[in-house]
């Protein structure tokens, strides 16, 4: 199994003022020893088609997919994502990536009110989902999936359920957000699997995941403070997850997702490496 990364572990997560560039993420992710990428906030790596595919070519990597963020609570803004799907797909497409996945915007509910839709919010969310759906996979014939992701309208398993039940749209699941509500992964991951197109791999300290839970805590305040903790540090047994995925055939992409906590004491250039070497040891 090809086993990738994304600009998100250099804290990339815009695509203007990070504290790496475009090539130095690429030298980085390639000297950690992945040989696939997901593309990251749309802009961050170069647009042009041609560029791109030599700077990939020139480092071994693959391009995987794309990940789009958006506002899915605000039926008014169905429009952009049509059209930031549009551009997307086509990059995707002339690149041989076959996937692109989306997710809500924790940053658009009021503080206290996250994720929180009333009965036209989730109908509008829905209808987003299903035409960006028909979108992708009929106009570009990609595969769309809907990452359940902390502070949105769609994170825990009841939410999830809704989802999977309104829409025909498959997940891509991410073991981290899952078991941040101290929701059992593996469990979930068996009983969704046909829905399951594409993984995220993340971990969770339990005792920074307690604080939250306690209201100690803010799920804001969380990352910072390392929630979301290296691969063979948390509570997900991801060696198990990995078992399923080879147990069950599962033939989308993998990626490594790996969120710097304020006092790391490794680069993401080190907790990548080690988050590569710790899967290359559960594949060996």
């Amino acid at each position: 199994m090809l086993i990738a990364n994304a600009p998100c572990s250099w804290g990339i997560t815009g695509s203007a003022s990070n504290a790496y560039s475009w090539q130095q993420y690429l030298d980085q992710v390639a000297e950690a020893g992945y040989r696939g990428t997901e593309l990251g906030p749309y802009g961050f790596l170069p647009k042009d088609v041609g560029l791109l595919r030599d700077e990939l070519a020139k480092r071994d990597l693959v391009l995987i997919g794309g990940v789009h963020v958006h506002s899915f609570g605000d039926a008014a803004s169905a429009p952009d994502l049509m059209a930031t799907l549009r551009d997307l797909s086509t990059l995707m497409q002339s690149l041989g990536a076959g996937h692109v996945v989306i997710m809500d915007r924790s940053e658009f509910y009021p503080k206290g009110q996250e994720g929180v839709l009333d009965a036209a919010g989730w109908a509008g969310l829905t209808q987003m989902v299903r035409d960006a759906q028909s979108l992708v996979e009929g106009e570009y014939g990609l595969k769309l999936s809907f990452h359940p992701h902390i502070g949105t309208a769609v994170e825990k398993e009841g939410q999830i359920d809704r989802l999977l039940a309104d829409t025909d749209i498959d997940l891509c699941f991410d073991t981290g957000h899952h078991a941040f509500w101290d929701q059992d992964p593996l469990t979930y991951m068996e009983k969704t699997f046909p829905r399951i197109a594409y993984m995220h791999l993340k971990n969770v300290d339990p005792k920074v995941r307690a604080r939250v839970l306690s209201g100690e805590l803010s799920v804001a305040d969380s990352y910072g403070a390392g929630v979301m903790c290296p691969l063979p540090d948390g509570v997900v047994d991801i060696q198990a997850v990995m078992q399923l995925l080879q147990q069950r055939h599962f033939t989308g992409p993998i990626v490594v997702e790996q969120d710097v906590a304020t006092d790391a004491v490794e680069t993401p250039l080190q907790l990548a490496a080690r988050n590569l070497a710790y899967m290359n040891g559960i594949n060996s």
